[in-house]
């Protein structure tokens, strides 16, 4: 009779099935009673979720009420919209007071799927909850631009009209929000969960088509888009009617939703792509209609990923956290000698492992003689026996795992959300206790027990190996086991030492004899052994001394193969103590080498150093050329480092772009030649994945000398790397007790800094660029110089650098960038029109970069009275060199306001040929490095040829920088560069003398 009830409830989704389509058919075949049979879909889908409901009776039943409530909105809805158009003859009637019912459904929908979620991974989920959201986005954006907007932009409308359609779409992007999250939340797929994903896409799509045919025809019942209602009807009462449907409000673990598989990383890949697809077919046909709903989408996304990525590393660390615990219990288990001290190791454990402040209780509860031991897991507290569930009543889940060999069951009870995550720990943690209790069980039974027989049906049931070896070491009983551990049970009459390894032996017989003195009652030791055939293990050794027992009447080894366990224990440490991407040391095992090195160094009169070696451009190859190539850079760097090393020295790989080296030498000179091999070694290029790829690094060095501890010495090595990335590039420095000067000088320059720019100290002097060929000046670029209270002028050479570190160029900039169109305001109400032709002002990629300056130099033009063209911006290559949209954007912007754009020292940074092709550039200014020695050097005369003929070739304006001497005036003449600067012509010079300059009557001559 079970069978027969058991068979009858897993075929509901069928016979339902069955039916539906029957209705399906009928509806189809007979439209003039498309009332009757429509009305027939609606009442049995709200039916048959009841049904399965009653029948297979889930713990928590709302979440299906609220979901036949809603197919209960969605029937009544059909069922008034039927009434208005067949009984009352309305053409398509909308909105009417069905649009009410149906969109009730949409809440309630959510309503039960978020009861599915909360009952099966709890309150708090924001991993699978930020996956569903980035999905979800995406998908809403494409609503948007097919749904909503064309709703919103319709003139035929009206306003209630309006409202009503997109509150549909609305809707379907609510429950599609939801579902997706239930499906991220690492629930296992099943039948129900099937059939809701089939009813969910049924009512999406028609959902869909609906709106559609809404927006470009007349809608009309019995069109194939009614198939999708079907299917949600018939999909979401069939997942009811499935067996599966009681899994749907039960606690599942969590691991899952913090995995980033490559099906869940594609599908949030593809959704990611789905804003700038968008974008660019909108920019394809020509116009960008909604650039500001795909910028705010790009946006949350962006901000999701980056959630994403740090949640990924804080379950890293916690993961990392458990595999401590375990460990640090593993051992605590291996020590105990009674059961009080095993459970009392996972008692501590456990709460080490909970997150802190978490209430919970932990409780061992033993199993009657006559019961089951329960299965493990993680269960519902009102299912278990009243005497459980009135020690657990505080939580509603709890984890349990039986303890086998004392019929004990283990219980923690916590917050189902932690409960989720803490579940596989909680597994091992049980099943490692289990095992500890059942060595200390098996070990207490062998002391009590004085019947051979029962202590032989005991060791034929356990994995380890129990020998008894008497005064001369040879073996006088093996358990079965050992077969399992050293090839062969038979090994009875053979000394103990024909087992182990030969390296071995003084240390287990200096054990044994410190037990057969009374000096260990007991003690644990790793050993290597060998089995028959000769292959190696590593086994766990226990010895205890029973030679007073007459039953034993020798030493009792237990011994365990922990071969794999040490092994992983092994691979666990150097996770733990080793950069992953190159293999080096980690900052962890970096400082604890210097601390010991620094002791042995206080202690033999060694010397120390301390080398911290910092990549100067790695941002930029990052930017530049991605992070893969950039870890590639990474593994070549500690190659090479390592390479220039000797095999004693340790280097590692403090984090980012930073590495260091430990050396221990005989003198300062051997120190600082290691600095300076590696200076060299790095400056040479390296060739990664087919490119070529900078890697100039800044050295700090330190040792002993200076410093009494391995912290002192850590901070002087930093110190000295400050003072060398301040000297430039490719630089090396040994710390010396005058560099603290020079650190603070710099610390007050940054403070100086900071409040030059609350007072406004700076001044602008403007040099001309003029024509190389008539000497005409074109206009004028904008210096700023710092007007020191106490020490005068200072040039931009002096504060830039520190400008641009602390974040103080972008105040700084948008200050010098106003005072200069403020001045060339004034000089154009002073001038006859068009007389000043150009002022060009230095932008930093920081201060380009900062959200809303192109609106800010627009106000600035409008404020000022500038017209756009007169104002030349000059920006680095580094901006252009990253393929990004926003940047480009900006670009675009600017010349869409008639704002010229120059690149500012070209040819000194990471120089692109596709960057001046595509991006919206006027001028190149070729820096003044090349013009120094383009005289004297062929090469460099070539070089600046070339660029020259470049510019020409895509069309943009040139101008040499640094022009000094009439002999380089001729030469870039000569070549064809038109317009040059520097002190030749003048010299930066104060507003007052750079208005003497403009004629004020003929205009200046136009920058071509």
């Amino acid at each position: 009779m079970r069978r027969r009830h058991h068979v009858l409830k897993s075929r509901l989704s069928a016979w339902f099935a069955v039916w539906m389509g029957l209705l399906t058919v009928a509806f189809y075949l007979w439209p003039d009673q498309h009332m009757l049979w429509w009305g027939a879909i609606g009442l049995s889908s709200v039916a048959g979720v009841v049904v399965g409901v009653v029948v297979h009776k889930p713990s928590r039943r709302w979440p299906w009420l609220l979901l036949a409530a809603a197919l209960g909105c969605f029937g009544a809805g059909d069922f008034l919209y039927n009434l208005l158009t067949d009984v009352f003859a309305l053409e398509n009637p909308f909105p009417s007071v069905n649009d009410v019912l149906y969109l009730a459904m949409y809440p309630l929908v959510a309503g039960g799927l978020l009861g599915f979620i909360r009952s099966r991974t709890g309150r708090n989920n924001r991993d699978s909850l930020i996956d569903a959201a980035t999905f979800t986005i995406g998908l809403a954006l494409l609503s948007w631009i097919f749904l909503i907007d064309p709703y919103v932009r319709s003139t035929e409308l009206t306003l209630l009209q309006k409202l009503v359609s997109i509150a549909y779409p609305l809707g379907d992007v609510l429950t599609l929000a939801v579902f997706v999250r239930l499906l991220t939340g690492g629930m296992r797929r099943n039948g129900t969960i099937n059939f809701l994903g089939l009813g969910t896409a049924g009512l999406l799509a028609a959902d869909v088509v609906y709106g559609l045919i809404q927006l470009n025809g007349s809608w009309h019942v019995g069109g194939p888009t009614d198939l999708g209602w079907v299917l949600c009807y018939s999909a979401w009462a069939a997942a009811a009617l499935h067996p599966s449907m009681t899994e749907m409000t039960e606690p599942t673990r969590s691991s899952a939703t913090t995995d980033l598989s490559g099906r869940r990383i594609v599908l949030l890949g593809l959704a990611s792509l789905i804003a700038p697809a968008v974008l660019l077919i909108e920019a394809s046909l020509g116009t960008v209609r909604d650039a500001a709903v795909i910028a705010a989408a790009s946006g949350v996304m962006f901000a999701l990923v980056l959630t994403r990525l740090a949640g990924v590393m804080g379950n890293h660390r916690q993961s990392l956290t458990r595999e401590r615990g375990l460990r640090a219990a593993t051992t605590t288990l291996v020590a105990a000698a009674d059961t009080g001290e095993a459970l009392a190791a996972v008692q501590t454990t456990l709460e080490r492992l909970l997150p802190a402040d978490t209430p919970h209780v932990v409780a061992l509860i033993r199993v009657g003689d006559e019961e089951e031991l329960p299965a493990p897991g993680l269960v519902r507290v009102s299912g278990l026996a009243p005497d459980v569930r009135a020690q657990l009543r505080e939580f509603s889940s709890t984890l349990r795992h039986p303890l086998g060999a004392t019929s004990d069951t283990l219980y923690l009870a916590a917050p189902t959300e932690v409960l989720q995550l803490l579940q596989p720990t909680f597994e091992v943690l049980a099943a490692q206790a289990a095992m500890a209790l059942e060595r200390i069980t098996l070990s207490a039974e062998v002391n009590r027990r004085n019947s051979e027989a029962y202590f032989r049906t005991l060791i034929h049931n356990t994995s380890d190996v129990i020998l008894i070896i008497d005064d001369n070491d040879v073996i006088q009983y093996a358990s079965p086991a050992a077969g399992t551990v050293f090839g062969d049970e038979r090994i009875a009459g053979y000394e103990l030492w024909e087992f182990l390894a030969r390296d071995e032996r003084a240390r287990l017989a200096e054990l044994l004899g410190q037990v057969r003195h009374g000096l260990h009652s007991h003690d644990v030791m790793d050993v290597r052994a060998e089995r028959v055939d000769g292959s190696g293990l590593l086994v766990e050794i226990d010895c205890r001394d029973l030679r007073s027992d007459t039953t034993v009447g020798g030493l009792v080894l237990t011994v365990r193969d922990v071969t794999e366990r040490r092994r992983m224990e092994e691979q666990l440490i150097r996770q733990a103590f080793h950069d992953s991407l190159t293999g080096l040391a980690n900052r962890v095992l970096f400082g604890d080498r210097v601390e010991q090195a620094v002791f042995r160094g206080q202690r033999d009169g060694t010397l120390v150093g301390v080398l911290f070696i910092d990549l100067d451009d790695f941002k930029i190859v990052n930017d530049t050329l991605g992070h893969a190539i950039g870890d590639e850079l990474l593994k070549a760097v500690g190659k090479r480092i390592t390479g220039e090393l000797r095999p004693t020295d340790t280097v590692a790989r403090l984090g980012g772009d930073e590495f260091a080296a430990l050396i221990e030498a005989d003198s300062i000179a051997d120190l600082e030649l290691a600095a300076e091999r590696i200076n060299i070694a790095l400056a040479e290029p390296f060739a990664v994945a087919g490119d070529s790829v900078n890697g100039i690094s800044s050295i700090g060095l330190s040792t002993t000398i200076d410093a009494n501890s391995a912290e002192e010495l850590l901070r002087q090595a930093d110190l000295a790397l400050y003072v060398a990335k301040g000297a430039g590039k490719g630089q090396w420095r040994r710390y010396q007790s005058d560099l603290h000067t020079a650190v603070l000088e710099r610390l007050e320059l940054r403070a100086a800094l900071d409040q030059a720019v609350k007072e406004s100290q700076f001044v602008l002097q403007y040099q001309p660029i003029v024509d190389l060929a008539t000497g005409v000046p074109l206009g004028f670029e904008a210096l700023v110089r710092w007007n020191h209270p106490t020490r005068g002028m200072i040039a931009p050479g002096h504060f830039i650098e520190v400008a641009e570190e602390s974040g103080l160029i972008v105040p700084m900039g948008r200050m010098v960038l106003q005072q200069a169109l403020n001045t060339a305001g004034r000089w154009q109400r002073s001038t006859a029109p068009g007389a000043l032709r150009y002022i060009s002002v230095n932008v930093s990629a920081r201060q380009f970069r900062t959200p809303g300056f192109v609106e800010e130099v627009r106000q600035m033009l409008r404020a000022s009275g500038v017209e756009p063209g007169t104002l030349l911006l000059e920006i680095t290559e580094s901006l252009l060199l990253r393929n990004d949209d926003t940047v480009r954007a900006d670009l675009d912007a600017l010349r869409a306001m008639g704002i010229r754009l120059a690149i500012d020292d070209f040819g000194t940074g990471y120089s692109s040929l596709s960057y001046l092709q595509h991006m919206p550039i006027d001028v190149l200014k070729i820096d003044k490095s090349f013009i120094d020695d383009m005289l004297s050097s062929t090469q460099q005369r070539a070089v600046v040829t070339a660029i020259v003929q470049l510019a020409q070739t895509f069309n943009l304006s040139v101008v040499a920088e640094g022009v000094e001497e009439p002999g380089q005036r001729e030469a870039l003449h000569e070549i064809g560069c038109p317009y040059g600067q520097g002190y030749l012509f003048a010299r930066p010079l104060s507003e007052p003398d750079a208005f003497a300059l403009i004629p004020k009557t003929a205009p200046f001559a136009a920058m071509a």
